[in-house]
């Protein structure tokens, strides 16, 4: 009887050509690699400042892998769970134009992307594994790990709920959620507001991007506020978490420019085999 494996077979991949890289990335042989995110300086800052020796990590959305070594570097033995060419990612589907075609384009960018992880897999001699799915169908053959991260993918997300659900339900002990600060984001002002109005602070909210007016954007679904991370991860049963701010290095062109992030590490505090199954 034919098994298949949970996880990818590497390829061999070895002409930057083939790739697109989501990250500028140092790699051996190969010199530096740019992209329009450099996270190189704020890479710990990024991830929480969390603790990898040891620890059994699933990265959810792992791009061209720059985040993926760098846990791994940290002593993490690394998932990394991506789509591939076969999935299909959740674009917005206006109707106002055919968005096949689109599909059909960034199925050609994950296509290279997916290359970009595997020539950086070989080059850095990497022991991480991959699987290639969907983030709402996460299989629980994976096993238990200790840590998940959502970096910068949940506003890509139809159901970023269902995707954390997901992934939470075999994470032993921390969550890393990073992302955008929207700049409508003003903590400080928002308690302000509720302390002078002598009410309970209202409840997080996110804010729903896609305008059909502009079709667009075309990838990027919501702006969410920590506040509604630490919420969401809450009712998973990680109920202890903190949120921190940090810049991260976006290049547009010729400008480098420092966008602000932040970072919510949830801790699990309801014991995983507590939670109800899926």
């Amino acid at each position: 009887m034919l098994t298949i494996s949970l996880y990818a077979e590497p390829r061999t991949v070895t002409d930057l050509s083939d790739c697109d890289f989501y990250h500028t990335t140092d790699i051996r042989g190969y010199g530096l690699v740019e992209s329009k995110w450099d996270l190189r300086q704020g890479i710990d800052a990024y991830l929480g400042r969390a603790k990898f020796e040891g620890k059994r990590v699933l990265e959810m959305g792992t791009a061209s892998g720059f985040v993926s070594f760098n846990m791994e570097r940290k002593g993490a033995d690394v998932v990394a769970y991506d789509l591939s060419d076969q999935q299909a990612s959740d674009v917005i589907p206006f109707a106002q134009y055919p968005h096949e075609e689109y599909l059909r384009k960034r199925k050609e960018h994950i296509r290279r992307q997916n290359n970009a992880f595997w020539l950086c897999h070989r080059a850095f001699r990497s022991r991480s594994k991959v699987v290639y799915g969907d983030v709402y169908s996460v299989p629980t053959s994976i096993g238990p790990v200790d840590v998940s991260t959502f970096c910068a993918i949940l506003v890509h997300l139809r159901d970023p709920f269902l995707a954390l659900e997901r992934a939470l339900r075999l994470t032993r002990e921390t969550v890393i959620v990073t992302d955008r600060v929207s700049p409508f984001h003003i903590p400080t002002l928002f308690r302000f507001r509720d302390r002078f109005l002598r009410r309970k602070t209202l409840a997080p909210s996110m804010k729903f991007l896609p305008d059909w007016h502009t079709q667009e954007p075309k990838e990027s679904w919501w702006r969410l506020f920590p506040e509604l991370v630490q919420r969401f991860i809450g009712v998973l049963g990680f109920e202890k978490s903190e949120v921190t701010y940090h810049h991260q290095t976006y290049n547009q062109g010729n400008l480098k420019l420092r966008l602000r992030f932040f970072t919510v590490v949830g801790h699990r505090t309801v014991p995983l085999a507590e939670t109800p199954p899926l």
